[in-house]
């Protein structure tokens, strides 16, 4: 569970320094509803404050409910785009939650927030002293550490070298400390190392472990899976059904949406992915890929492996030949030819690469399952290509600039030729095999314990426990707000 254990003498210091810094912290109800539970006053301060403003209110743009602008904007309903089918040659709809309208660019920023407030409102993590140490791949450590920057603490960025320029040159205006690993985002393992002689050596550093913070888990499960709901109800039509929702694995967070519309819509499939180059779900595989910001070869312990439906494995070829031809003007010129609308091919950018993994995913599903008109997936774009730009250029730098007819190519060979390969529907052993995988890295090397891993998969009520936590974490939030005299 999460550790909610008090430490009076800390928290002074913490409540002190919001106090000083004027950081009012969202509930988890706030970031579900913020148009009927943020406070007047904080709307207030919204309306002349970027959205990538290092800005204490910007706590409160935590959720997929912001006004889609760079400045100033309050809240509406969630961000989503329909993927056009003239895109994805399947009847299904298939929609995503948009990613970008988060501060830093990422929904990530919230599941830092998850792992980060338990701790900070509990006394547990004192920003006057200690060092937040934010393991990832990518986006999370970006979320982490403006997230401590927004508290005033020092931070400590660990992402692999191999990832996008963008991320680096960002991670330099909010970051005290970039740690580049070894590798790509495959090498899970060497972030874990890198922590390990962190843990060892520095005793101010405290580890935000996404991949085994449940807080990541509550996050989604509480925030991200209302929103794929709420979008489900404001685009079905009399006969639509939610028919089921796929999201790359990385740190698997986002896949406690599974646990959240389970209890909503029984019936729906979930399927988690990852790259047909690292198949750690399907294959216990493992390998290097370009699909940035997922990790692979280890389950995350945050991941209730016993509620997936599907596993998927993509090829990162797809991605990046799915984001090419959606970005560069000559792909734009091919899908407006076959009919893709000006409006849609100006909000491709929203999907990043792993954006692009997840429509691949939702693509196999409905062919799959052989889903009509009436059938909705829904998934997610974690990010949007402003991360990602400086791949279009070394991939024009490889292989030349990109024409209409690679468009073309690329489009038939890799979406619409896309065929049932390289994906399974799981038993009730092949997730128990997914899921005894955790034994290795969590067990023997991360200081889990058996019982635990045995009470994730036998237990009924451990995952129903952890989500019941929000509204006690909340009641911390609140209490502590109440300390630093901020909350009126």
């Amino acid at each position: 569970m999460i550790d909610l254990t008090m430490n009076q003498e800390n928290l002074k210091n913490t409540v002190e320094l919001a106090k000083k810094r004027n950081v009012l912290i969202p509930t988890f109800k706030q970031m579900r509803d913020p148009e009927a539970h943020t406070p007047a006053g904080v709307k207030e301060r919204l309306k002349n404050v970027g959205l990538w403003d290092v800005d204490p209110v910007n706590l409160f743009r935590i959720t997929w409910k912001n006004q889609p602008q760079k400045s100033g904007g309050l809240y509406g309903k969630v961000n989503y785009f329909e993927v056009p089918r003239e895109i994805t040659g399947v009847k299904a709809k298939i929609f995503a939650l948009c990613g970008k309208w988060f501060p830093t660019g990422a929904h990530k920023v919230g599941a830092s927030f998850g792992c980060l407030v338990p701790r900070l409102v509990t006394g547990q993590f004192d920003p006057t002293r200690h060092k937040a140490v934010w393991p990832s791949t990518g986006n999370y450590c970006r979320g982490g550490a403006y997230n401590a920057q927004l508290l005033g603490c020092e931070s400590v960025a660990i992402l692999p070298q191999g990832m996008s320029k963008e991320r680096f040159d960002w991670l330099k205006t909010v970051a005290g400390e970039i740690i580049a690993t070894p590798g790509t985002e495959s090498n899970v393992k060497e972030i874990y190392d890198k922590v390990a002689e962190i843990r060892a050596t520095r005793p101010e550093a405290v580890i935000f472990n996404q991949f085994d913070e449940l807080g990541n888990h509550l996050w989604h499960y509480t925030v991200t899976g209302r929103a794929m709901e709420e979008l489900f109800q404001d685009v079905k039509g009399p006969k639509d059904r939610f028919a089921g929702a796929v999201v790359t694995s990385g740190s698997a967070g986002t896949t406690a949406v599974g646990d959240y519309l389970r209890e909503i819509f029984p019936t729906f499939r979930f399927g988690v992915g990852e790259a047909l180059q690292c198949p750690t779900l399907l294959l216990n595989g493992f390998g290097d890929h370009r699909i940035e910001g997922i990790g692979d070869k280890h389950i995350p312990w945050v991941h209730n492996v016993k509620n997936t439906d599907m596993v998927f494995a993509i090829d990162d070829n797809i991605c990046m030949a799915m984001i090419r031809f959606c970005n560069e003007p000559e792909g734009q010129k091919y899908l407006r030819s076959i009919g893709v609308r000006d409006a849609d091919l100006e909000r491709l950018n929203l999907m990043g690469i792993s954006g692009a993994a997840n429509v691949a995913m939702a693509i196999k599903m409905a062919k799959y399952y052989e889903m009509d008109e009436n059938d909705v997936i829904v998934t997610v774009f974690t990010d949007s290509m402003e991360m990602y730009g400086s791949r279009l250029e070394e991939m024009n730098a490889e292989r030349g600039a990109y024409t209409q007819a690679q468009a073309a190519i690329d489009h038939n060979r890799y979406i619409l030729g896309m065929g049932l390969d390289g994906m399974a529907e799981l038993s009730y052993y092949d997730r128990k095999r997914i899921h005894n995988l955790k034994y290795y890295t969590w067990v023997e090397q991360q200081g889990k314990t058996s019982e635990e891993l045995n009470a994730q998969w036998y237990d009924l009520d451990y995952w129903k426990n952890v989500h019941k936590m929000a509204d006690v974490i909340d009641e911390k939030i609140e209490a502590f707000n109440r300390m630093t005299g901020l909350a009126q």
